[in-house]
């Protein structure tokens, strides 16, 4: 198992596909994670503090496990077979562990709000998995900068 940290979510172009970016914490690999848009609308939400009128559906997640004294201990992206991405939601209550299945844009969206941790399993990163050379240390940064102006409206 593998922490990683949430660089940030940004639209890939020309396609218009949004993407979540996370990042070994402890090494050089990033996990590249295609996602739909009401997805990245709540993680680009959640990571720039925006409260809305009403919760959103991650928000009413972290609200409803809140009340029910559910503890979110970790989100794993635990595998990618055939080209999709699984993630699950550990959680915990009274000492008693549970698991459940998730989209990774899904759990991301609940760590965020949570302010819990995001791993990935060992193969995930070997799989797919990309290393960003010294060369490519301007893209990041580009990619970064991007992060910092980017609004939840780029995303709807």
């Amino acid at each position: 198992m593998v922490e990683l940290e949430l660089v940030g979510v940004r639209v890939e172009l020309p396609h218009n596909q949004p993407i979540v970016l996370l990042k070994e914490q402890t090494g050089e690999r990033y996990l590249p994670i295609w996602i739909g848009a009401v997805e990245a609308t709540a993680i680009a939400f959640a990571l720039q503090g925006v409260e809305t009128a009403r919760p959103l559906t991650h928000d009413l997640m972290r609200d409803l496990l809140d009340a029910l004294t559910v503890s979110v201990d970790r989100v794993v992206v635990t595998e990618l077979r055939d080209g999709t991405f699984y993630a699950e939601v550990q959680m915990s209550q009274g000492g008693e562990s549970s698991v459940v299945s998730s989209r990774p844009s899904d759990a991301i969206a609940l760590a965020v709000r949570a302010n819990t941790p995001i791993f990935a399993d060992e193969s995930v990163l070997d799989e797919a998995g990309i290393e960003i050379e010294d060369d490519d240390e301007h893209e990041v940064e580009q990619f970064k900068e991007f992060l910092d102006s980017v609004s939840p409206e780029d995303f709807k």
